[in-house]
């Protein structure tokens, strides 16, 4: 799966879009211009040493991720009215994600068709979720409906009795601990 974000602003969501890509396996696309470096130390803190395990490419132009990208997008707007769940996303497919304060801008979503726009159902009062929660819901459903392909077998990354005495949760190399939670 290959994961685009449109000219994402702030570097903590792209961190963590990062470190969202190399867990799931997905290919990361980022589509100039940025609101951040790539040297940007938020960005390195977010995405953690992700960064060698993630396959990340910058774009030029949406024009350019497209040519590099010519499979089945999806593209993510609040005001679609298909509910992501109700789509076919699979492995070699496309998912597009607007600026986090703008969205998916019209153009992007014209090229990408209305048929193909899809939303993440949220209460009646809410206006959006941040950018680094929505392709996480994403991608994670996607990965969940294909298998898992790739994932680690929940056997080898059950936290053992040593790691539970220390305070350790998740799988060895975690950065959460019972404190953090």
């Amino acid at each position: 799966m290959d994961v685009v974000l449109v000219h994402p602003e702030i570097a903590n969501n792209t961190g963590a879009i990062i470190r969202l890509c190399a867990n799931t396996g997905a290919r990361l696309h980022l589509v100039e211009p940025l609101g951040f470096s790539l040297d940007d130390s938020l960005l390195k803190r977010a995405g953690l040493d992700y960064h060698e395990h993630t396959t990340m490419v910058v774009h030029e132009s949406l024009d350019a991720a497209a040519t590099a990208l010519p499979g089945r997008w999806w593209g993510f707007s609040s005001q679609a009215t298909t509910r992501y769940t109700d789509a076919p996303i699979a492995a070699d497919d496309t998912v597009v994600f607007g600026a986090e304060r703008a969205g998916l801008e019209a153009g992007a979503r014209h090229r990408i068709g209305a048929d193909r726009m899809l939303t993440i159902p949220m209460q009646a009062e809410s206006r959006s979720l941040n950018l680094a929660n929505a392709v996480s819901v994403v991608v994670y459903d996607a990965w969940r409906r294909q298998g898992f392909p790739g994932a680690a077998d929940p056997a080898s990354a059950a936290v053992s009795a040593t790691d539970a005495a220390a305070g350790e949760v998740g799988a060895a190399g975690d950065d959460a601990s019972a404190s953090d939670l």
